[in-house]
């Protein structure tokens, strides 16, 4: 009896744990006003209510909860957890959600609050990457920040993203790119596995990017990787993925059965039927597979923290031997002392990669990709005694396999990286900090093609073989004084430092021909007799610069009201050692007006934050090539002295002493928004890009100077655009939320002048850009007065009876083929490569534990050069392969009989709009021990592109002085298919 009694006691105990508990309470504001459908949620259930018109909830904890706890949000305020514990009534009051405001911006050498940023700075966190495998961290960005293009013009697995920001700055200076700081050192975007990034962070105009001086003309790119946390207990993270790709779009070339019907037809020559039926391309292709895996360790004390990760990248391409293999490894160690007064961070990382190399000096060569277009498909891939069938006596017509297999090649990059850093806070406001970095990459190349590679034939090389090597170091150190403090509603923040950067560089080179035997690829290079009958070449060279920098900036805030910036930059370089402005001061200054601040605004509900912001600020470009301020010497030919021959040395290039930076003038008027508690909000930014002192060669008569060409700092180039981004937030509560961004952005270039008193240019172009063999001509232009990027030709109008162009000379006339002059003078602007106008919409949404993202991106009013069709859809060239269209009556009026050439019939539109990436996502509530998250997911990249261009894909190159040119040799982009899993354990 006794037994039975306990256990009806014990249950009795036990069972309010077991009973449900009904919460009721009102939600309200901060002034009192109850909150409509705020989300009410029991922490760790998903058993959640939404406040009705009145505020209020009525909300059952479920059985068997242990420790309950409220969770409430509502979308701009800021989210409340209240342990439940014997209460039944609950009211809550939620406070304003300045997030936005308050939120941590990295800028040059330290960060601010984004309420107070006063210049045109975008910062994109992890949670808004583009989704799913990605190339490199630029991808990452890609359609998230107005003004910032990036590309992927190229499907080859070793070619990275392709970055322009607020247009071209340059024609001959050094920087042409953003410059990429990664923890605060110099890098590039292949240095970082793109897991690893926690934020990025885009300095866009001269006043933010003003502190970085000469290096940060062209924009600042700032990632954060992933740093150790105070106190957090062990945590590992793996994230892995697989990929199959495709190619997204193919040509349509003639077939084997295209060929025979022709000659059957009497289009063709039967001599042209060898025999074969041979698809080139699908003969050097395959499906990729691609694995991407990473593993990061955190964890750590109060005082000691740590995060490790490594990462592994395996990228095939959809063409046989391309490939791209990396291998990185970083670890990051935090430790602080005497009450967190002392910090220090020392990060290691080291990267080997390595791919095949089908080229020499390169990877795999664009060439093999031209030749399995144009190849015969009648034509075997082996003749009658297993070798490769070859033709070597057409020009430039080789076996596409055969350039693949009888070529042997491996690049190899290994690169470390040390960063320690020093803080140390004295006295509450002021904060000391040293960064010391070292960075070294180490490149090894090897290329060698056998006896039976067509170079033996055509060229008389009888093997060849190559190597090469260099050495990249970079040391860097810097050290900042910021003292912060506030005085009623004064608040500052005053830095200074002072940097020194140094870069040296070495390489070296051998090349060989003429083996007697293939068996030691390139690892014997001397026992080929070229070189040592003086028929190869070898070389080496080394090249040191570096950068001193003094700087300074001041930051203010008076009442979140009025805001302030300004900074300068003293430093000097030693490419221009020796000129009389080796050194150079690069100011800025901004000034923000936060309007929502003003008592007149305070009984408003619209807007949440409004603040409207100027900017100007100086940053410089130094030249491309070191110390043109001197007469640089070099050695020339042989001359016979004293009885034997002996290599002259002289000087090579005609000195500049007034050699200087270029200089870029940024003006940049903005507008930060955000209504309805953050539902919507936004930036638009206009700008005004002047560049002066823009370096180009000059002609200069010979005698008085040495040669015919000096560089001089003589030009002016302008760029002017408009900026927008608009955030919604259209739906969020506990099981459904939506947000979507519109981007839209503009840019016009236009060079202003090249000459003054001193240099002048003989005309008032220059011309860029190539057509190749045969056609061999320029295909760009460059006018004083108008914008980089014209196409410039022949101007078609429609074609006769007999299949030859009929063209609108320079007076509007129709001139037939004959007629025509075909001369520079005939030649028009057929449009130009840079688009005007950008534009993306990307969107995010969330049903309970499903998640979608898709982002879609465009550009318009832009031409492309369709070198396919120029090269491919001309009937005359009967030696080679040809796309199905050169067959189709141009203009419905006749098949093209005229030979080739460069016209305006294959200058297209080449607007497009790209569904980029759809990932769609789950998470799981795990229920495995020690398992704290889990997620999988399939995803896309260039999924769908909507376009009227008729080559592979029109985004093409868009960087240099001659964009827009749809490449013949270009390695085609691909679709990407991911299946991959998150797990947090």
């Amino acid at each position: 009896m006794v037994q039975p009694l306990v256990i009806l006691l014990g249950l009795c105990t036990a069972l309010p744990a077991f009973a449900q508990t009904t919460v009721r309470g009102k939600i309200t504001d901060d002034a009192g006003t109850a909150l409509v459908g705020a989300s009410v949620v029991i922490k760790g259930t998903s058993q959640g209510e939404l406040t009705n018109k009145n505020g209020e909830y009525t909300i059952t904890i479920p059985s068997g909860t242990t420790d309950p706890t409220l969770s409430i949000s509502f979308i701009g305020y800021m989210r409340r957890e209240i342990p439940i514990g014997n209460q039944t009534t609950i009211n809550v009051t939620l406070e304003t959600d300045n997030a936005m405001l308050s939120e941590v911006v990295v800028v040059g050498y330290g960060t601010q609050r984004a309420g107070d940023i006063t210049s045109s700075v975008a910062s994109v966190k992890a949670e808004n990457f583009v989704k799913g495998p990605v190339r490199d961290a630029g991808q990452l960005l890609q359609g998230k920040v107005a003004g910032l293009t990036i590309g992927t013009p190229s499907g080859n697995p070793t070619s990275g993203s392709q970055i322009v920001l607020r247009g071209n700055t340059t024609l001959f200076g050094a920087n042409t790119d953003p410059l990429i700081i990664i923890d605060g050192v110099p890098g590039n975007l292949n240095t970082v596995a793109p897991e690893d990034i926690e934020s990025i962070d885009v300095l866009k105009d001269g006043s933010a990017a003003a502190i970085y001086g000469v290096r940060g003309t062209n924009g600042v790119v700032i990632i954060t990787t992933k740093r150790p946390k105070a106190a957090e207990t062990n945590v590992v993270e793996y994230s892995g993925n697989v990929s199959i790709q495709s190619v997204a779009r193919k040509l349509d070339l003639l077939t084997a059965q295209d060929y025979r019907s022709q000659i059957a037809a009497g289009t063709r020559d039967a001599s042209w039927d060898l025999g074969g039926d041979t698809d080139w391309l699908r003969e050097i292709s395959r499906t990729p597979v691609t694995n991407i895996h990473n593993l990061t360790f955190r964890g750590g004390s109060s005082t000691t923290n740590y995060i490790a990760s490594v990462n592994y990248r395996y990228l095939e391409g959809i063409f046989k031997k391309s490939d791209n293999r990396t291998f990185t490894g970083r670890i990051d160690v935090n430790h602080s002392m005497f009450n967190k007064k002392l910090v220090l961070n020392l990060s290691l990382l080291s990267q080997l990669n390595r791919f095949t190399q089908t080229a020499d000096g390169g990877t795999f060569n664009g060439y093999t990709y031209r030749q399995a277009v144009i190849r015969n498909p009648t034509s075997p891939v082996y003749d009658q005694n297993g070798n490769w069938f070859e033709q070597p006596g057409n020009f430039n017509y080789e076996n596409p396999l055969a350039r693949l297999y009888e070529t042997d090649g491996l690049t190899r990059n290994a690169d470390a990286r040390l960063i320690a850093n020093i803080t140390y806070n004295p006295i509450k406001d002021l904060r000391l900090n040293a960064l010391v970095s070292y960075s070294r990459n180490n490149n090894n190349a090897g290329y060698a093609e056998t006896k039976r590679h067509i170079s033996t034939v055509r060229d008389n090389r009888n093997g060849y073989a190559a190597i090469g090597s260099s050495l990249n170091i970079t040391r860097l150190l810097e050290t900042t004084a910021e003292y912060s403090k506030q005085i009623g509603l004064n608040r500052f923040t005053l830095l200074g430092g002072y940097g020194y950067q140094e870069n040296e560089f070495e390489s070296s080179f051998m090349q060989n021909f003429n083996f007697p035997t293939d068996i030691f690829s390139y690892h014997n290079m001397a026992l080929g007799k070229a070189l040592a009958e003086g028929k190869a070449n070898m070389g080496s060279s080394k090249n040191v610069t570096n950068l001193i920098s003094f700087f300074s900036r001041l930051s203010y805030s008076y009442d979140d009201r009025y805001l302030l910036m300004a900074s300068v930059r003293h430093e000097g370089a030693s490419q221009l050692y020796g000129a009389k402005r080796p050194w150079g001061t690069f100011m800025a200054g901004s000034v923000g007006w936060r309007i929502t601040n003003e008592a007149f605004m305070k009984n408003q509900t619209i807007f949440d934050d409004l603040k409207l912001r100027a900017g100007y600020g100086v940053t410089g470009n130094p030249p491309s090539s070191s110390f043109l301020s001197q007469a640089l010497l070099g050695y020339g030919g042989f001359i016979y002295s004293n009885g034997e021959w002996v290599r002259s040395l002289g000087p090579v290039t005609n000195p500049n002493p007034n050699l200087r930076w270029e200089e870029k003038h940024e003006t940049n008027i903005g507008l930060d928004f955000s209504l309805r508690k953050g539902r919507i909000s936004g930036q638009v930014d206009y700008y005004v890009r002047r560049i002066k002192g823009l370096l180009y060669d000059y002609q200069v008569p010979s005698p008085p100077n040495l040669f015919t060409s000096t560089r001089a700092n003589v030009g002016v180039m302008e760029n002017k655009g408009l900026e927008v981004l608009v955030n919604f937030v259209p739906v969020k509560n506990k099981d459904f939320e939506w947000t979507t961004t519109f981007l839209f952005s503009t840019n016009g270039n236009k060079l202003v002048s090249l000459s003054n008193d001193l240099y002048q240019t003989t005309n008032d172009y220059f011309t860029t850009g190539g057509t190749g063999e045969p056609i061999q001509t320029f295909t760009n232009i460059v006018f004083i007065g108008k914008g980089i990027g014209d196409f410039y030709g022949f101007k078609v109008v429609d074609i006769d009876e007999s299949g030859k162009w009929i063209y609108e000379n320079k007076n509007g006339e129709r001139v037939g083929y004959n007629d025509f002059g075909h001369s520079f003078e005939d030649k028009r602007v057929l449009g130009n490569g840079l688009p005007k106008y950008y534009g993306g919409w990307n969107n995010n949404l969330r049903y309970k534990n499903f998640d979608l993202s898709v982002t879609m991106r465009g550009a318009f009013a832009y031409q492309i050069l369709n070198f396919q069709r120029m090269y491919l859809e001309n009937p005359t060239i009967v030696n080679y392969n040809r796309l199905k269209s050169s067959t189709e009556k141009v203009y419905g009026k006749a098949v093209l009989t005229a030979p080739l050439e460069y016209n305006s019939y294959y200058i297209e539109n080449g607007d497009f709009w790209k569904i980029d990436n759809i990932t769609a996502g789950y998470n799981f509530n795990p229920k495995i021990k020690n398992i704290q998250r889990a997620r999988v997911f399939l995803s896309t990249l260039n999924t769908l592109t909507i376009t009227g261009y008729k080559g592979i894909d029109p985004e093409v190159n868009r960087s240099g002085l001659s964009p827009g040119s749809d490449d013949r040799d270009k390695y085609p982009t691909t679709r990407t298919f991911t299946a991959g899993i998150n797990l947090t354990f």
